[in-house]
């Protein structure tokens, strides 16, 4: 990944964001951003996260720059991740749209169900997330997660509560899967000892 475009395309995104928050001197937030960001892409921790294939590294390390500036304002972190996630809205919605589509399916819950057993699979063998354990069967996916990477990267950087804006993701897609989905959350890693889900058939 070209790390300069990178940051050119996700600057984008963060100045959307600050645009839609009403911030001012935005071409000064948008240079300091870019700074951080390019600052992190140098980095040993950023050589050192950047190994595993299912987790779009370039992308997260973006996500945590723009937290890290928004935070320098003074916000606190419920309203941090309210201002990033404007920026990220026109990209979610068109997500949405396939999540509706899936959800009018009679086997949107067997579609689920692959997707969480298709990304065990590759998270197990990259080792980005640590599984306690994964259960399957005909009519529910359960699991605990006691290390992720997301997480660890956010932690990193002293900003462990905000990878929430990652952990939230998966409650945002089963938002739109409820006529043959229900989705449980227990607790997640951002601000738990572990993240334990449980996907059921209705």
């Amino acid at each position: 990944m070209d790390t300069e475009k990178a940051i050119k395309n996700f600057g984008k995104y963060y100045r959307i964001a600050l645009k839609k928050a009403g911030l001012d001197d935005i071409d000064g937030k948008i240079d300091a951003f870019e700074k951080r960001l390019r600052g992190m892409y140098a980095s040993e921790n950023y050589r050192k996260h950047n190994i595993y294939p299912t987790t779009d590294t370039t992308y997260i390390y973006a996500v945590m720059a723009m937290c890290l500036e928004v935070k320098s304002f003074g916000y606190p972190d419920k309203e941090t991740i309210d201002l990033v996630n404007r920026g990220f809205e026109k990209r979610r919605n068109f997500f949405k749209v396939i999540i509706a589509i899936i959800n009018i399916l009679p086997n949107s819950f067997n579609i689920a169900k692959k997707w969480n057993l298709g990304d065990h699979e590759k998270r197990v063998k990259d080792g980005s997330i640590t599984y306690d354990y994964f259960t399957v069967t005909e009519d529910k996916v359960e699991y605990s997660i006691s290390k992720c990477m997301y997480v660890e990267m956010f932690a990193e950087y002293g900003i462990r509560p905000l990878c929430k804006i990652f952990c939230k993701t998966d409650e945002f897609a089963y938002a739109g899967l409820t006529r043959h989905v229900n989705f449980i959350r227990h607790s997640d890693l951002s601000d738990g000892p572990a993240c334990y889900d449980e996907v059921i058939r209705k």
